[in-house]
């Protein structure tokens, strides 16, 4: 059975479609499997739903509501509580501002090519984005600043979701944030 030893937050960063929730929620699975009770994971689509429904897709929005939910990471990993984010996060300075706050921040890049993201489409985001039925929307007419030094790189069009879990596990029990 794994113990928690220190708190901490995986922060999953992508576009739209790479794979984001899909990870965390098999990174929160195997962590309970493997006996860690505790975990919490946020999720954009739902913190927006709650925390951060006041808030719209400008830039300063966008980075209001990565601070929100960076507030919020830090208040779970400071009490013992691993935490999963997993949020577009197009921006990079309001990325290394939570870094700053929160620690044993783990930033996971989960790339993909946007061609790839672009065919798969389980939203139909993208479709209309190109169409002009959506502005701003990252990665098409809205920026995403890729992180520059990431702890973990997941590359979604080639690894499986099995090895991706198990890179990620394998880091943080490496890093000592669980014990097995």
């Amino acid at each position: 059975m794994a113990q928690v030893k220190s708190g901490f937050v995986l922060w999953f960063t992508g576009l739209s479609g790479s794979g984001k929730t899909t990870l965390s929620l098999e990174v929160e699975k195997r962590l309970k499997n493997i006996g860690i009770p505790y975990v919490q994971r946020l999720d954009g689509d739902i913190v927006r739903k709650e925390l951060t429904k006041d808030l719209g897709f400008s830039k300063a929005d966008r980075d209001e509501n990565i601070r929100r939910v960076g507030f919020v990471a830090k208040l779970l990993s400071d009490n013992g509580i691993p935490t999963l984010c997993a949020f577009i996060s197009p921006y990079k300075d309001v990325r290394n501002e939570v870094r700053q706050k929160c620690s044993n921040f783990i930033e996971i890049f989960v790339y993909c090519p946007l061609k790839t993201l672009i065919e798969r489409d389980p939203k139909g985001l993208y479709k209309k984005a190109l169409d002009g039925e959506i502005k701003g929307f990252t990665g098409i007419d809205d920026p995403y600043e890729p992180p520059e030094n990431p702890e973990i790189t997941i590359d979604t069009s080639v690894e499986s979701v099995d090895d991706e879990v198990g890179k990620i596990i394998s880091y943080i029990t490496k890093k000592g944030f669980i014990e097995m």
